[in-house]
């Protein structure tokens, strides 16, 4: 059995490293399997179509990256401090990748959900379920420093949704500037959409 659950890790972790470093209309069934090291006849044992794979791929990226998520943003951690940590873990991520791949590879759910908004929607919805997932945690750092005043908003989703939105341009703009740099932006651009002062 463990062989069997071994296969089906690699499809996933295959896929999603060559759709988020190229493109899902670029990546077939062949490239996930050539290189996750499984036959063709496994994949299709494992998952009807190469949708479902991805579907499968970015929920599994989800669920690997929210214990980082969780201990950035800890209640116990101060929130100004819980959304300086998150910028320095966008950037970490982003830089890892660069190292891993040779370039800067953007968002994974923002890249499929432009690429396939109009083609597939069902990977179109699942990646406006994980960046709504994300602005949740937003959602909560900015409302606890709302409380204790460290920050001007009067409406916490639209703030978060802002805060969002800026990290997604960037990195957009990361990507298609192929540089990493962008991204020393983000933390002051995010202080100061919240009314916040800019970290010296």
């Amino acid at each position: 059995m463990g062989r069997i659950s071994d296969a089906k890790e690699r499809l996933l972790q295959a896929a999603l490293d060559l759709i988020w470093s190229s493109s899902y209309g670029s990546v077939s069934v062949d490239d996930i399997c050539a290189q996750a090291g499984v036959k063709k006849g496994s994949f299709y044992h494992f998952f009807p179509s190469k949708a479902d794979l991805a579907l499968a791929a970015y929920e599994a990226h989800w669920e690997e990256k929210r214990p980082l998520l969780d201990s950035i943003f800890s209640p116990q951690v101060p929130p100004m401090e819980r959304l300086s940590r998150w910028c320095q873990s966008v950037a970490d991520s982003q830089q890892s990748l660069f190292e891993k791949f040779g370039h800067v590879c953007g968002c994974p759910y923002a890249n499929v959900g432009a690429e396939l908004a109009t083609q597939d929607d069902r990977l179109r919805s699942k990646s406006e379920e994980l960046l709504n997932r994300g602005l949740r945690y937003l959602e909560s750092a900015i409302a606890d420093a709302q409380r204790e005043g460290s920050i001007r908003v009067q409406d916490v989703p639209a703030a978060a949704r802002s805060v969002g939105t800026c990290l997604l341009g960037l990195i957009f703009r990361a990507k298609v500037q192929n540089d990493l740099a962008v991204l020393r932006e983000l933390e002051p651009t995010v202080m100061q959409l919240l009314g916040a002062a800019v970290p010296a």
